[in-house]
């Protein structure tokens, strides 16, 4: 885990048709779902990404990256790692220049989906939110870690 700045932190949680964003407060200590962004557009056109960091004064961002079971990257985490690359770089130097780091994922979307259901929505409704939600509770956990 890198040493990101201090300040608000954006969660990526990187998909091939979806992408969940999830931001944390201004002191870093609570984090909270915020968009689902469609992963073509991103790679097509990096004004939403850049408009996200702007607004909301991004400090860094932290990718979800879904690890094997063993813990170790496969092709799927190196997947996200090249889509990752190319959403930051369509983007601009606006989000080339934050901190990156990327943390194990493992389980957040099912995590997520407990939640939600638990919470009353039904699968139609969560699904709207899931990937928001899943990018929200891994970078939660980073957070924690941080302190």
């Amino acid at each position: 885990m890198q040493a990101l700045a201090s300040g608000r932190l954006m969660a990526l949680d990187v998909g091939d048709t979806r992408c969940g964003v999830a931001l944390s407060d201004p002191r870093a200590a609570v984090a909270t779902p915020l968009s689902i962004e469609d992963t073509a557009t991103l790679l097509r056109d990096g004004s939403r990404l850049r408009a996200l960091i702007e607004d909301y004064e991004v400090a860094g961002l932290v990718v979800g990256l879904p690890l094997t079971l063993a813990g170790e990257e496969g092709p799927q985490a190196r997947h996200v790692r090249a889509l990752c690359a190319k959403i930051i770089a369509a983007a601009g130097d606006v989000a080339a220049a934050l901190p990156l780091d990327f943390v194990d994922e493992r389980y957040s979307t099912v995590q997520a989906s407990s939640a939600l259901h638990e919470a009353g929505l039904t699968d139609r409704d969560a699904r709207g939110r899931l990937d928001a939600a899943a990018a929200a509770l891994f970078l939660q956990g980073y957070l924690d870690a941080r302190r």
